[in-house]
């Protein structure tokens, strides 16, 4: 299957787009269950910079929901296929308009299988004050980071947690593997 660029409307920023799924991926894969979503995180360290005491206990995850998404980006954006195009013979412009069509797809499918809310309700560039005890899975400090809180910094990026996720039951023996099956016209 080949994609025809040149039917595609103009352009959009295909690499942001490529790390927005790759973070999905990554925190559905992290996901041990739907219902995880919504449980209360466990209390943070109040210093966030200070490294921790015990080792970090991971926890095993199953690739069944990232799967699940990938097909579902495959079914609704062509994800894979646009993925795995090869685009040097393509001009910007082109690879730009497939994106479009990629990016509408993707946001329909996050829409209709996540509820995301941003981290922070500030305005981007505005600044802002993070007190002692603030929760350090939610906020990531960059730039010269010394000392302890109280912190105040420009936010850059409000950030994203999903409150809700809605991904499709699987039916018993539904290999999630099979991310698009392959098609035979008769």
């Amino acid at each position: 299957m080949s994609i025809e660029f040149s039917l595609i409307p103009v352009a959009f920023d295909a690499l942001h787009l490529l790390l927005l799924v790759l973070a999905l991926l990554l925190f559905v894969s992290l996901m041990r269950k739907p219902a995880d979503v919504n449980a209360k995180p466990a209390e943070q360290p109040s210093a966030p910079v200070e490294p921790a005491a015990t080792p970090s206990v991971l926890k095993d995850t199953t690739p069944e929901s990232a799967l699940q998404l990938l097909s579902l980006l495959q079914q609704d954006a062509r994800f894979l296929d646009f993925v795995h195009e090869d685009l040097s013979s393509y001009s910007d412009a082109d690879i730009g308009a497939a994106a479009r069509v990629v990016h509408e797809g993707s946001k329909k499918t996050i829409a209709g299988y996540f509820t995301l809310s941003p981290i922070r309700t500030e305005e981007e560039e505005s600044r802002l004050t993070l007190e002692s005890g603030f929760d350090a899975s939610q906020v990531r400090l960059t730039g010269n980071v010394v000392g302890s809180a109280p912190f105040t910094g420009t936010l850059v990026h409000r950030g994203w947690k999903a409150t809700q996720v809605r991904l499709p039951q699987l039916a018993k023996g539904h290999d999630v593997r099979i991310l698009a099956p392959a098609e035979v016209e008769l």
